[in-house]
């Protein structure tokens, strides 16, 4: 079927990250809890997570196009025989 899910959740996940670490950045003051800007350290967090998922995503999208065309190549020099 080729449905990938790494890629929306991914985009999804960068985008709230980016929100939330612009949020962070922006706003220090609001998002101090014991020292630590929670917002700006969860926005990079889930910054690089969303980003892992949709390089991931896309080599999977990739891997799979190659194996279908292999597949197809293979299955029409056989047609011939």
């Amino acid at each position: 079927m080729g449905l990938d899910i790494r890629l929306p959740i991914g985009s999804m996940f960068v985008f709230v990250g980016i929100l939330l670490t612009s949020y962070g950045a922006a706003r220090p003051q609001h998002s101090l809890s014991v020292g630590v800007n929670i917002n700006l350290n969860w926005g990079i967090i889930l910054l690089v997570f969303g980003a892992v998922m949709v390089l991931l995503g896309r080599r999977g999208s990739r891997a799979l196009k190659a194996v279908s065309a292999s597949h197809v190549e293979q299955s029409g020099s056989r047609r011939g025989h």
